[in-house]
């Protein structure tokens, strides 16, 4: 049978400028975490156009494409769609038209690709190497947390032997692909802290208990005491991003509440540290007389790159850019990333795709000024198409 990679490749170049417009498109009409519904259409119309079945989820925020059938074993692959609540700093025409949401984390660029993907492994079907079923994933709310679960609870996850998705990284050239074996990405709690206290006269704290002294203590304790309880060699990360306190400067608040994260590479780190917390809290109010409440709220696992998988989303990668290209990433990141939701179902493989242009500016995830070289889309949809293919043909294809 003739080799099917140039056509996908064929197909997918034909497309380039169709799947920039794609992401342009997305980049200036971003919507946030748990509000993708004309992101979920628009990108549900082109795959219509295209012929490509799909089905949009109840919710309404998120769709699934390709094989929909799942009485026989097939591959995923996923996009996450939302923005963040980022006001867009750049000056391009097709900047962010929302005040304060852009795609700061390149999840435009990820719909694009996959988009591009699903229609070339749809428009080529025929000269595929026999049956391969795929499905696309287009998944909401990953930045909180929350889509991967919605998805699977929908059914992404039915059927599926193998799963892979891409991640754009603006700290690697365009045309370099990262790639790390097992662990890859952080277990991740929100942590809410809440300090009650007893308010009062700014002049006269004696007769009050203030929580904001109450709350600095237990920050600076945290920030002490963590890494001197934590082996040094299993990387943990707590950090606070939010306080909130208070409606005057002469006046001591009722109550203060802080709002933070606990980044750790396993499950029973997390635990340790949140039981540590618990202790400094009791202790921090003990000494102060307030109250503390403290809440780890949403979760998501950390990413565990299967072996296999990776090694057959490498190769594939390795075609587009040349095995030379490959980059292995040696630590794993402290950030943190739904797609283990996928991950607790089959396993799967997150690659690291360059798009820093030679010579433009750095700027990282979650910046305002975050931009991605669009000349990486057409090179993360071909490794798109043929991670599914491959894995299709190693974890799919039926016993003989």
């Amino acid at each position: 049978m003739p080799d099917w990679r140039p056509a996908l490749d064929r197909y997918i170049d034909s497309r380039a400028d169709r799947i920039r417009d794609v992401r342009r498109h997305l980049h200036a009409h971003p919507e946030p975490s748990r509000e993708e519904y004309q992101t979920t259409r628009f990108l549900a119309d082109r795959l219509e156009e295209a012929g490509v079945p799909f089905s949009v989820v109840p919710s309404r925020r998120g769709i699934l494409a390709g094989t929909l059938d799942a009485s026989r074993p097939l591959v995923a692959f996923r996009a996450d769609v939302d923005a963040l609540p980022i006001a867009d700093a750049k000056d391009v025409p097709y900047r962010s038209t929302r005040d304060g949401v852009m795609h700061a984390c390149g999840h435009d660029a990820h719909a694009a690709m996959a988009l591009a993907a699903a229609e070339a492994l749809w428009a080529c079907r025929d000269a595929l190497p026999g049956p391969v079923p795929w499905r696309a994933v287009f998944q909401p709310a990953e930045e909180v947390g929350e889509g991967a679960r919605e998805m699977v609870a929908a059914g992404a996850m039915e059927g599926v032997k193998a799963v892979a998705a891409l991640h754009v990284d603006p700290e690697r050239p365009v045309g370099r692909v990262g790639c790390r074996a097992r662990e890859l990405t952080a277990f991740c709690h929100d942590l809410g802290v809440v300090v009650r206290g007893a308010g009062g006269h700014a002049a006269r704290p004696h007769l009050a208990r203030d929580p904001l002294l109450a709350a600095a203590q237990f920050l600076t304790a945290v920030y002490q005491l963590i890494p001197r309880n934590i082996d040094a060699r299993d990387p943990t990360v707590v950090t606070f991003g939010m306080v909130r306190a208070g409606a005057g400067c002469n006046v001591i608040p009722e109550e203060v509440s802080l709002r933070g994260t606990i980044r750790t590479l396993s499950r029973q780190s997390s635990q340790r540290v949140a039981e540590r917390l618990q202790q400094i809290a009791r202790g921090v109010g003990e000494a102060t007389e307030t109250w503390f409440e403290l809440d780890l709220g949403n979760s998501t696992d950390g990413v565990f790159n299967d072996p296999a998988v990776t090694a057959v989303c490498a190769r594939a990668a390795g075609e587009v850019v040349g095995p030379g290209n490959l980059d292995e990433i040696r630590l794993p990141s402290m950030g943190g990333e739904d797609f283990s939701g996928y991950l607790a179902e089959a396993p799967g493989c997150l690659l690291r795709l360059g798009v820093a242009g030679e010579g433009a500016p750095a700027h990282h995830l979650h910046s305002p000024s975050f931009d991605v070289d669009e000349r990486a889309l057409a090179l993360g949809a071909k490794i798109l198409a043929r991670s599914a293919v491959l894995m299709a043909l190693d974890f799919a294809a039926p016993a003989s």
